[in-house]
């Protein structure tokens, strides 16, 4: 269950904020045995050093250039675990660290994003280069090669993800008496980008877990970020225009309450046997309506009673299941 928040400046980078937040929960919360666990943004080795100084246990992600160190186990299709729908994992010893592992992850779901999105780089590069080789054509002189080689750059850099796989080499051909465009494709790191798509490196010291145990205890980072997902989805909120300290505070508040709630129905919904889905049986309880009953009575005044109407019977069932039982009237007012 979420306890709370911290709100920083914007210019704070995450790693900077591990060591404060540690303190607060422990002086908050006691220094108990609980597990730290932060992507990939937090982490540094200063940061991993404090912890491990007063025994704290963590998981921790980390950046996807550290999957060469476990390439072997990458490359070998033994071992592999499933953990989830889609989802493997296996440990892989660490060394550099001998009080350390890793787990090494892989998700088909992520693999295709990260194939469609590798391919929509690409794309672009390759596109904005056809471009650029037509501008060479038409456009004579030597002084339009530098002009061409910041244009390069900045398609490079506005498509970083692909940017490794091209070679690129911006020359002026005096033979020609303009500027050219050589490309060769980078087969050995298009070949590792491919092999590694859908797959993410974590790092623990806790080395008396199960590989899916420390998977499970990682993806509740997930669960962090639905908070910000549910006040554009459910709420139907976005954090547009708020240029005052106070209205930042208030969105973030609103977004924490609807989370605790969130979690709350989650739970409720769990316990009741109903999977850990709850907006499906939101959107079943959403069925539900009020009507108002104007009677007149002997004076001739108008009773108004709002009523709820009777759900049918799989709604009916769905409420028993969750404990939750509906009031046959809300409010009743003499007009």
């Amino acid at each position: 269950m979420p306890l709370g928040y911290e709100i920083f400046a914007g210019n704070t980078h995450d790693s900077t904020t591990v060591e404060d937040l540690v303190e607060k929960m422990e002086k908050l919360y006691g220094a108990a045995d609980r597990i730290w666990v932060m992507d990939r943004g937090m982490v540094s080795e200063q940061n991993l050093a404090r912890l491990r100084q007063h025994g704290r246990r963590y998981i921790i992600g980390t950046p996807k250039a550290n999957l060469k160190q476990v390439e072997q186990h990458l490359l070998e299709k033994s071992d592999w675990q499933v953990v989830h729908e889609g989802v493997e994992v296996k440990l892989c010893s660490s060394a550099d660290a001998a009080n350390e592992v890793f787990i090494l992850c892989k998700s088909k779901d992520r693999a295709l994003k990260e194939q469609a999105m590798h391919d929509r780089f690409v794309g672009r590069i390759e596109k904005g280069l056809e471009k650029l080789k037509r501008t060479c054509e038409q456009r004579q002189g030597k002084n339009i090669t530098q002009l061409i080689e910041r244009r390069v750059g900045r398609l490079l850099q506005s498509n970083s993800r692909g940017a490794a796989l091209f070679e690129i080499t911006v020359s002026f051909d005096a033979a020609m008496g303009r500027t050219a465009i050589a490309v060769e494709k980078n087969d050995g790191a298009s070949h590792w980008l491919r092999q590694t798509e859908g797959h993410y490196l974590l790092r623990t010291n806790i080395t008396d877990w199960k590989p899916e145990n420390l998977w499970q205890a990682y993806i509740h980072l997930t669960d962090a970020e639905e908070a910000f997902r549910i006040h554009k989805s459910d709420l139907h909120l976005r954090p547009l225009w708020h240029q005052k300290d106070e209205r930042i505070k208030a969105h973030i508040f609103v977004c924490f309450l609807a989370f605790v709630l969130w979690k709350t129905f989650g739970l409720m919904c769990k316990q009741s046997g109903l999977g850990d889905e709850p907006r499906r049986v939101f959107e079943e309880i959403k069925k539900i309506t009020m009507v108002d009953v104007v009677l007149t009575t002997t004076e001739g005044k108008e009773l108004k009673i709002r009523t709820v109407a009777r759900p049918d019977k799989p709604l009916q069932i769905l409420l028993h299941r969750l404990g939750l039982q509906l009031p046959e009237r809300l409010t009743k007012r003499i007009l």
